[in-house]
């Protein structure tokens, strides 16, 4: 496969995680925003915060209210990391890639960026913004429903993989490091019972809520939800199932092409780490310093796919 055509699955698929992921941040961010009726600005900067475009908000606004927050977050084309803007840029990578594609995702693609150009003419009231943001959520499950069913398992299927492997890792990542001390009373509540609806908020904000539920019911604590987004293996959006994500597509590729790469062998350090870690040990090196950590390895291994592979030529 030609560099570019593989760029071109990747980051499709990286754009949309990144606008679903998007979608998240301001869901948890309406529904703490709910619990804190005192402090409402705080939780909006730490979504903006999390979303990693801080410094171009701030170039553009002097607060951080809800509408202002939702809008650029939503709307705003100056940013690149935007719904609409990820939206647009997922399709014209599709659109560059459409041969390798099926029916099937190209026009779930589409009508994604179609319905969201229509529904984003106008800013989007408070009263619907929950259904905006469903909508959002349930066209990217169609795209990846529609990949999931239709696509050959080569290396088309890979790389737009590994894509959504390593946007997901550094959404989760940036989500544990700034939401989890944002949300923590003070260092003396680690490790303890919390009986806060603001802690449902980290959870739901990588729809991890219900199945945290399942394998911890009765006992919510800052530990157990961080080692569930870290260390189990058995959740789609951990970081540990998000690292064996790239870590086994990148080896497909690997045997595809004859050829095993520099990032491989990233990968597979990333998840060496996470292997000799438990919750306990990742606390007493720093949750902090630990995911920093981790989301400058994700970035590494992202910079030499690009390169290993000739995504630019």
């Amino acid at each position: 496969m030609l560099g570019k055509t593989a760029g071109g699955l990747y980051w499709m698929f990286r754009f949309l995680e990144r606008g679903e992921n998007t979608a998240r941040l301001i869901e948890a961010g309406f529904r703490i925003a709910l619990t804190r009726s005192n402090d409402n600005a705080s939780e909006w900067k730490s979504v903006v915060t999390t979303a990693g475009v801080r410094r171009g908000y701030d170039a553009k606004y002097d607060s951080y209210d809800a509408h202002k927050v939702v809008d650029y977050l939503l709307r705003d084309t100056d940013n690149s990391s935007s719904v609409i803007s990820t939206a647009q840029n997922a399709r014209t990578n599709a659109r560059m890639v459409r041969t390798a594609l099926t029916t099937e995702v190209w026009e779930a693609v589409n009508e994604n960026w179609m319905t969201l150009k229509a529904l984003m003419k106008r800013p989007i009231a408070e009263t619907d913004l929950p259904a905006v943001l469903g909508h959002i959520r349930r066209s990217s499950a169609l795209v990846r429903g529609a990949m999931h069913g239709t696509m050959l398992r080569n290396d088309v299927y890979d790389f737009a993989q590994v894509g959504t492997g390593l946007e997901r890792a550094d959404n989760t990542a940036r989500i544990i490091d700034v939401k989890y001390y944002t949300l923590l009373p003070s260092a003396s509540f680690v490790g303890s019972p919390l009986d806060n609806v603001q802690w449902e908020t980290i959870l739901r904000s990588v729809s991890a809520h219900r199945s945290f539920r399942w394998l911890n019911e009765g006992d919510m604590t800052s530990s157990n939800i961080a080692e569930f987004l870290i260390l189990d293996s058995r959740f789609p959006r951990s970081l540990s199932f998000t690292s064996r994500m790239i870590a086994d597509n990148l080896e497909f590729l690997a045997k595809d092409y004859r050829s095993r790469m520099p990032c491989n062998d990233l990968i597979d350090a990333q998840r060496d780490k996470l292997r000799q870690h438990s919750i306990k040990t990742i606390f007493e090196v720093g949750l902090h310093k630990f995911i920093n950590d981790f989301i400058s390895d994700n970035n590494a291994i992202g910079a030499k796919i690009e390169l290993d592979y000739r995504f630019n030529g």
